[in-house]
């Protein structure tokens, strides 16, 4: 099979993305229309030049920017109706979605509207083929006490398209170890656990995100490759990382952790962690932020030499490791529906 049959066989699969925040898929013109509701004149262009980065840090600035223009529960059903028709689009069936709740109690929004605004915004996309379900993320540099009260608004929203509790934000902030009993809360109410580790800090994070907090899933993670010890324990607990290779190239990740002062997506450890027995699933991030899409990150997992039957393993990984019932979690249940 050519390169190109192989893309082709990859565009036409269903497959599920489980790293999407919803906060960073606001393309320009939606930040534009975003913008006017707040009586903000704003220019696609002007959003372009705000969404080029050469750092973690100036990522963090433009999505605070962004962001700011979600203030209504309409403000985020349109974004998450334009999200499921993106995704519709590149044959995503399935996805996880991140929101940013530790963000909205920050600026005193309410939740529970928000995410109800968002429920029925795309609750018509089920009957279209795509199926989403939610991750209620915590920023862990607003520390432990606001990170729990994301866990309650969790359980208070009593849905059950609510599936997990996640931490992202500066991972080099506050310990991990003050986040335990954030985690068990999260576990006793029947939430899966995953957290962004590894990304711009070392493995340590990844050992530490394991062993002290019980996690499911990492994202990002690609500071692993500096402990093969990690990776092990990453291998032998099936514990999943999801890669987000335009991210790291974007934000300086991925330079940062190979010690270079810029980098190219064919340098990305992606297939040396699938080679190596770790659950990889691959994933966007912050699309609209890093110009980018599902379909475009299987064609960079192309460019670093994976095989065909690598690729259908990435595939074939975005369902097993989802958070879905154990008998829904392969795209042939999809395929059925």
């Amino acid at each position: 099979m050519t390169k190109r049959e192989a893309t082709s066989g990859i565009a036409q699969a269903p497959i599920a993305e489980l790293h999407v925040h919803l906060e960073g898929s606001i393309r320009p013109e939606v930040a534009v229309e975003l913008a006017r509701r707040c009586g903000i004149t704003l220019t696609e262009d002007e959003v372009r030049q705000r969404y080029a980065y050469t750092n973690f840090a100036e990522f963090i600035e433009a999505f605070k920017w962004v962001t700011s223009f979600l203030r209504e529960p309409e403000d985020f059903a349109l974004l998450a109706c334009d999200l499921a028709q993106q995704l519709l689009a590149q044959k995503v069936v399935y996805a996880e979605v991140t929101l940013s709740v530790g963000v909205m109690l920050l600026r005193n929004q309410d939740p529970q509207r928000n995410f109800e605004a968002i429920l029925a915004a795309t609750e018509p996309f089920e009957s279209k083929g795509l199926r989403l379900n939610w991750i209620f993320d915590a920023v862990r540099q607003f520390g432990p006490e606001l990170a729990g009260k994301v866990v309650d608004w969790a359980v208070q929203c009593r849905s059950p398209r609510v599936v997990a509790f996640g931490i992202g934000g500066d991972e080099l902030q506050v310990p991990t170890n003050d986040f335990r009993h954030v985690y068990r809360r999260a576990a006793a109410a029947g939430l899966h656990r995953l957290i962004h580790a590894g990304e711009t800090g070392g493995p340590e994070k990844i050992r530490e995100a394991v062993e002290l907090l019980g996690i499911e899933r990492i994202g990002h993670g690609i500071a692993v490759i500096h402990d093969p010890a990690v990776m092990d324990l990453l291998a032998a607990r099936r514990i999943a990382l999801e890669i987000c290779p335009t991210s790291n190239l974007c934000t300086g990740a991925l330079a940062t952790q190979l010690n270079l002062p810029s980098a190219s997506i064919e340098q990305h450890p992606l297939p040396k962690l699938l080679r190596h027995g770790i659950p990889v699933v691959l994933s966007t991030d912050d699309p609209a932020m890093f110009h980018t899409c599902l379909s475009d990150e299987y064609r960079h997992a192309q460019s670093m030499g994976l095989s065909e039957s690598e690729l259908a393993q990435l595939i074939d990984n975005s369902f097993t490791f989802s958070f879905l019932p154990a008998h829904q979690r392969n795209a042939r249940h999809f395929r059925a529906v």
